[in-house]
């Protein structure tokens, strides 16, 4: 999930936090010429030692480490590194176990004994891995053979020697190509029987062979293709460092003060800076790595590969040069060097030795700017209905550049986006922040306010301190008409802010999962290298430490509870455990006291409409199958053993298929309605086919979503004149109007 976050200089007391920080690590001064090597053992000593350092003293609520944070260390952590149990074996855990107490001694001397054990261990075993695979997949599997694995690999032992750990490795696989062994039979069934639209699995129709193809052939296609995957996560594997596995070390001991503390490296701090933007300097290509090879996937609209024209998908990029430097061979360098390579500062020039799709090869300048991921920001779209207009903004996160308060974000987006639907003569709005995983608070703040006259929004508690309340003080109302908030169980943090505020007003109501996922804290970005004195160490990266929880204005918390919903929806996670209360070391829920508050009282049938609501749940078919199919993929979920035995397998996966296929009509499901965009996108999708597809694809999904179906019901129940079906009942709204 995404963090709440509040960035020091725009918070008083974490200011003074960090001067206090830095006077009492201003003795943590960098030696010179000691870190010439990117791996140097010293650096991460450093690194630890500040972490640590820095957790403790600016930590909402710290644990003690002590032995009992020793166990949880070292549990998290050899279960990040094998979770699958294949990789370590049992006499290796016998040499682990030894520290498995002295984790927080080590951590407070910086002594990395058994980081480095681990870590030498876990490459040797990775290595001696890659023999296993290529043996098991050098033959045909016996698929007549009577035998099973069970999947539920955290309850295992760990192999007692090679041979289990080998045959450990031959289930695993075995289990992965049956799966595709299966679905190329079926495949072969439906070339057959012509049903090939019938088919459940996923196929590009195009690349069909049609030619009959021997159990041999597919056989041997499921292990070339099996090999070829293992390669390449191999591959990935190699590119990583010790810093990239220190990383994960510094990560186990970081969460264990509780799930949204974390270190960030530089390259993951500049990710999330993009992230929580929505921005950043570069050409706009996304690029993925395909064996030796980095490939363009998307150009994204506005950037300047997308004006220039002359990059495609599917090009291949062999050098890149800065300006008129010589161009550097990229081929087999990993993808986030390759990345630092074509990014940098808005004005420079970049140009790309590129193999197009058709062969040629050829020379691409590029001049580097600003580029805004568009699928970051907020969007509407309009519907009629029974001749009422009804506007939908979709807020896929919180968004803000703290770096430049004139640039845009989430606050400001959703505002214009309001101001446009108004334009539009919509009777109603659903603002939808359905896996919205949160994101900047004061945006959060000021979308609320678009909704409110004035008054608290949320509360705020550091440790130790008075609680502080964050409040709309703009007695201007954006928008006084009936409102709709739409959650899931991953609208989080910054989300559950807005729907509690939302609920607790009774301004709108909110519909969705039974509860949001329940993150109740405020996270805080930590630049470490402030920290170091006379830093010759390079970039240290970034600590996100949570230093705060914040509350609703009724006082509750929606820390482990969440938000829960006015009219609950089912979905498919409805029996599923899913959000903060199913996390380790997640933090507890507490109440503080409310905050002084007026509710809405200009919705005369805010009640009604969610009686209605509630009872069209109960009556709607669809909905009942859905909840039907939640309760099934429970059970499916729960299902960890597979027969290894072909037939077996194939008869097992039929009759789930043939369960399946009563739910179909849940994927199958239209509501008829037609989403339209707003003449402000319909300019820029007339100049941008990307945009335009992307535009297209939302109002396809909308097309399709029972969800915003009900919401637009909840809407119709909310209007001061009913809402004739078929027709507006316009003597009433006439009435309303000259009142």
């Amino acid at each position: 999930m995404n963090t709440i976050l509040l960035f020091m200089k725009r918070n008083i007391k974490l200011v003074l936090l960090a001067v206090v920080l830095s006077a009492a690590l201003f003795a943590f001064k960098s030696t010179e010429n000691i870190f010439n090597d990117s791996n140097d053992p010293e650096k991460d000593k450093l690194l630890l030692e500040l972490m640590v350092f820095v957790i403790e003293r600016g930590h909402y609520n710290p644990v003690d480490i002590d032995d009992t944070f020793s166990k949880g260390v070292y549990k998290d952590y050899i279960e990040a590194l094998d979770p699958s149990r294949r990789f370590f074996m049992q006499s290796d855990l016998d040499k682990f176990s030894v520290y498995e107490n002295q984790i927080d001694d080590q951590i407070k001397n910086k002594d990395l004994t058994f980081f480095d054990l681990s870590y030498g261990v876990y490459l040797k075993r990775m290595k001696e891995s890659q023999e296993y695979y290529k043996e098991i997949l050098e033959n045909p599997f016996d698929y007549n053979v009577e035998e099973s694995i069970n999947t539920e690999y955290e309850k295992m032992p760990y192999a007692k020697d090679v041979k289990e750990l080998k045959e450990r490795w031959r289930k695993q696989i075995k289990l992965s190509n049956l799966s595709s062994l299966t679905d190329k039979l079926k495949l072969e069934e439906d070339k057959k029987s012509g049903k090939i639209k019938d088919s459940t699995t996923t196929i590009d129709k195009s690349k069909i062979d049609n030619k009959p193809k021997s159990f041999e052939e597919l056989e041997k296609e499921t292990r070339e293709s099996s090999l070829k995957s293992l390669d390449d996560y191999f591959t990935f594997i190699k590119e990583l460092d010790r810093n990239d596995w220190f990383g994960v070390f510094v990560n186990v001991i970081a969460s264990r003060f509780d799930p949204h503390t974390n270190y960030m490296a530089p390259d993951d701090k500049e990710r999330f800076d993009v992230s929580i933007s929505g921005k950043f300097e570069g050409i706009g290509a996304r690029l993925q790595k395909k064996n030796d090879f980095t490939e363009i996937t998307e150009l994204i609209s506005g950037g300047p590969a997308w004006r220039g024209k002359e990059l495609e998908p599917g090009d291949v990029v062999l050098k890149v040069a800065q300006g008129n430097q010589e161009p550097v061979d990229i081929v087999g360098m990993r993808l986030d060097n390759v990345v630092k390579k074509i990014k940098g500062p808005k004005g420079t020039e970049v140009r790309l030795t590129v193999k197009k799709v058709d062969g040629s090869i050829t020379v691409i300048s590029l001049v580097r700017d600003m580029v805004e991921t568009e699928e970051t920001y907020a969007k509407s779209s309009v519907v009629e209905r029974n001749g009422v207009k009804y506007g939908i903004i979709y807020l896929p996160k919180f968004y803000i550049d703290f770096e430049n308060k004139d640039s845009r974000d989430a606050g400001k987006d959703v505002a214009i986006e309001v101001e446009r639907l108004k334009k539009q003569g919509v009777s109603g709005i659903i603002m939808d922040v359905r896996d919205n995983g949160g994101g900047s608070l004061k945006t959060v703040v000021d979308i609320t306010g678009l909704f409110i006259e004035q008054g608290p929004v949320v509360q705020i508690k550091s440790t130790g301190t008075k609680k502080e309340v964050l409040s709309d003080r703009d007695n201007k109302i954006q928008w006084d008409g009936p409102l709709v908030v739409m959650v899931n169980n991953f609208s989080a943090s910054a989300s559950e802010i807005l729907a509690a505020a939302i609920q607790d007003y009774k301004r709108g109501v909110i519909i969705g999962s039974k509860q949001t996922y329940g993150k109740g804290t405020v996270q805080n970005v930590i630049d470490l290298n402030q920290f170091v004195r006379g830093n010759t160490v390079g970039d240290l990266g970034a600590l996100k430490t949570t230093t705060q929880k914040f509350y609703r204005i009724n006082g509750g918390s929606t820390q482990l509870e969440g938000v829960s919903s006015d009219v609950i929806m089912p979905d498919r996670y409805s029996y599923i455990d899913i959000g903060e209360r199913d996390l380790d070391n997640a933090m507890p829920w507490s109440k503080i006291d409310a905050a002084s508050y007026t509710v809405w009282n200009k919705q005369i049938n805010f009640d009604k409409a969610i009686d209605n609501s509630k009872k069209r749940m109960e009556e709607n078919e669809q909905f009942q199958l859905i909840d039907k199919s939640a309760k099934w993929t429970k059970t499916r979920r729960d299902a960890n053993v597979y027969s290894l035995k072909l037939d077996v397998f194939m008869a097992e996966q039929k009759k789930v298929e043939e369960q399946g296929k009563v739910f179909k009509p849940i994927t199958d499901y239209k509501n008829e309605l037609v989403f339209k965009a707003i003449p402000e996108d319909e300019t820029l999708m007339s100049k941008d086919e990307s945009f335009k597809e992307k535009r297209e694809r939302w109002f396809e999904s909308l097309a399709k979503d029972i969800y915003v179906e009900e919401a637009l019901n909840v809407l119709d129940d909310l209007q001061t004149s009913p809402v004739i079906k078929g027709k507006v009942n316009l003597k009433k709204k006439e009435k309303v109007v000259k009142s």
